[in-house]
């Protein structure tokens, strides 16, 4: 089911600017057990990216039920939600009083095949521009993880690691990345690019509540080959742990799977 401001729809006005000009943002979701996750961090983050993009906000509760309406009858499923500014003349000037769109659509659960020992990780040409009004958010310009993306087609390789123009690490194309050296959590610095994922904050938390020492820092990609412990995330993947970079091979993983337990747990208390 697809709804377009409330109504069973699928087609938006050719004129709306999340078409012409990726001006919107979104939140990708997952339903578990019929219900929501993280709700209330994915309408934190979406109508951040609102606010800094001068986007009247939209009303959470009416998302909310149109979220429920469409994953009506689902245990499992992953739900996006898309705003855009709407419609407006030619040109880049955003108009006057817009008129935001709303989309609300439902997709099947992934069949994503995960390795017990771990994802392939794999490193992308492409590289992430730096633009820190942009950072955090998830607007709906994503060219360049399309373009990360498309560099690879062998079903082994899972995810692809994204570095920024100055060869910092910053994020996998669709998830956000964490480290481990001796016994710390690590995560990259996402002040100047990438997304600040949801479930990475939960990854965040779940770390400080069982005592696991977390530091935000800028990553060298050469510096991943002595690393401990690698893994990524997402809302809807939860937490991947990483076998393989290029020629590093990572084994046991102990802190990945105390937070992987964590996750569980929390999960299943929802």
């Amino acid at each position: 089911m697809i709804l377009l401001n409330g109504k069973p729809q699928d087609l938006i006005p050719a004129s709306d600017r999340g078409l012409h000009y990726g001006d919107g943002v979104f939140e990708t979701l997952a339903i578990n057990n019929g219900k929501p996750q993280f709700w209330t961090a994915h309408m934190e983050r979406l109508l951040d990216g609102c606010s800094r993009l001068v986007i009247p906000l939209p009303d959470v509760a009416c998302l909310k039920a149109e979220t429920t309406q469409v994953a009506d009858g689902c245990e499992r499923a992953v739900i996006k939600i898309i705003i855009t500014r709407g419609s407006g003349g030619r040109g880049y000037r955003p108009p006057a009083s817009p008129e935001p769109q709303r989309l609300v659509m439902h997709y099947p659960w992934p069949d994503y095949v995960v390795p017990q020992e771990g994802i392939t990780l794999r490193q992308c040409l492409t590289p992430l521009s730096c633009n820190p009004r942009l950072a955090g958010i998830k607007h709906l310009n994503r060219l360049e993880q399309v373009m990360a993306r498309a560099e690879w087609g062998d079903d082994l390789v899972h995810e692809g690691l994204m570095l920024d123009l100055d060869g910092n690490v910053i994020e996998g194309t669709m998830s956000n990345l964490f480290a481990v050296r001796n016994g710390v959590l690590l995560t990259p610095d996402l002040t100047r690019c990438g997304v600040a994922g949801v479930m990475r904050h939960q990854v965040l938390l779940l770390a400080h509540k069982l005592g696991i020492t977390c530091e935000i820092v800028q990553l060298r990609a050469a510096e991943l080959e002595g690393m401990d412990e690698l893994f990524v995330t997402n809302s809807v993947i939860g937490i991947w742990p990483v076998s393989c970079l290029g020629e590093a091979r990572y084994g046991e993983a102990p802190i990945t799977q105390r937070l992987i337990s964590a996750l569980n747990l929390m999960m299943e208390q929802k």
